[in-house]
């Protein structure tokens, strides 16, 4: 049988590894910090009910510069930021490969500070730019002055933050955004894809847009607005930006069914959101049990929670598998991550956590 070895691949391709987190059906799925709420069923019918009327033009191509789709993105980002502003794609994952395609590429690079979203360096491989991989602070913190030496010393093209970041939950200060984007000529990117989730009143790098045409924040509506399988996301820039990516975008990207789906959604934005304390509460509680049960539980402002002082994070993984319950192993070591579900989700990864821990001590 031929292998991927034996085909003429690209070069810097070789050797690499494909997004490989575990998709696996059990009762209870935190491994891949989804939003495990169920859309409300008022919103589900008026989704289908705009998908149903779209359908009925559905040979024909859609509307390529999806403008009531970024009008509703607009409105609900505020800012006073307009459909100029804004730019959307099959998820942020495309959106961010947009970025790359057209500010990065062959002869350019990219700096990141792991541990961070594994689809940064993915996307930067599969562009052709070459990822940097810089080091964050202690507790899993970038400051200012760590985020312009990085820059000084490695002169990327584009520079990439997470914020709140991905694995770690850790918050991001709007003075480091500024500080990166002082420091050089080239691309900020801030990946806010769970900001919904950050501490109330927590400023969002869109509040910095103005006066910044090299700086981009990318969102998602998977997370909070639990659309992950609809596969939408965004970004809000200058309208220099967007102008970019209509270079390298594919004509008509995205379908009549994901505008019509997206803007229903918008359109119930406090009602979709509404899930969004809920999550929060059981994320504090899992960061509070797994503390009495003697984990390190670090700080998240996401939906999601690392945490460790596991001793054998593969034995634990494969423990909670057994008892229907997936959450990640990212190969941190000593560290495993599990996302916020629902409240009856959370107790079942508790009581698993409680039991196992228990079972541990008296071995």
């Amino acid at each position: 049988m031929t292998s991927l070895d034996d085909l003429p691949i690209r070069d810097d391709l070789r050797g690499l590894s494909p997004y490989g987190a575990p998709h696996l059906h059990l009762p209870v799925e935190l491994n891949v910090n989804e939003n495990t709420h169920p859309i409300p069923e008022d919103v589900a019918r008026d989704i289908i009910e705009a998908i149903a009327r779209e359908l009925l033009t559905v040979n024909r191509y859609p509307d390529r510069e999806f403008t009531a789709l970024r009008d509703s993105l607009a409105g609900y980002l505020g800012e006073g930021l307009s459909r100029e502003n804004i730019w959307a794609a099959n998820g942020s994952n495309e959106v961010l490969q947009q970025i790359m395609q057209a500010f990065g590429g062959p002869g350019r690079s990219v700096l990141g500070f792991p541990p961070t979203y594994s689809m940064h360096s993915i996307i930067a491989a599969s562009t052709g730019t070459a990822w940097i991989a810089g080091q964050r602070d202690a507790d899993y913190l970038i400051s200012p002055a760590t985020a312009v030496e990085w820059i000084e010393r490695t002169k990327p093209d584009i520079v990439f933050f997470c914020a709140p970041n991905n694995p770690t939950g850790t918050g991001l200060g709007l003075d480091t955004i500024v500080a990166a984007y002082d420091a050089f000529d080239g691309v900020v990117v801030v990946d806010e894809a769970y900001a919904e989730f950050m501490p109330s009143g927590r400023p969002s790098a869109l509040t910095l847009l103005e006066g910044r045409p090299r700086l981009i924040v990318s969102r998602t509506m998977s997370k909070a607005f639990a659309f992950a399988g609809a596969r939408l996301g965004y970004l809000a820039a200058d309208p220099a930006v967007t102008d970019a990516l209509r270079l390298v975008r594919l004509p008509y990207h995205l379908s009549a069914l994901t505008q019509a789906a997206a803007v229903a959604a918008l359109a119930h934005a406090p009602e979709m959101l509404a899930m969004v304390d809920d999550i929060k509460a059981q994320r504090d509680r899992i960061v509070t049990v797994l503390t009495e049960l003697g984990y390190t539980p670090w700080p998240s402002e996401a939906n999601f929670v690392l945490f460790g002082g596991v001793d054998d994070p593969e034995w634990l993984w494969q423990q909670l598998l057994d008892r229907g319950i997936i959450i990640r192993n990212l190969g941190i070591p000593g560290h495993l991550r599990v996302s916020a579900g629902t409240a009856a989700e959370t107790t079942a990864f508790l009581d698993a956590m409680r039991e196992l821990t228990v079972d541990r001590m008296a071995s």
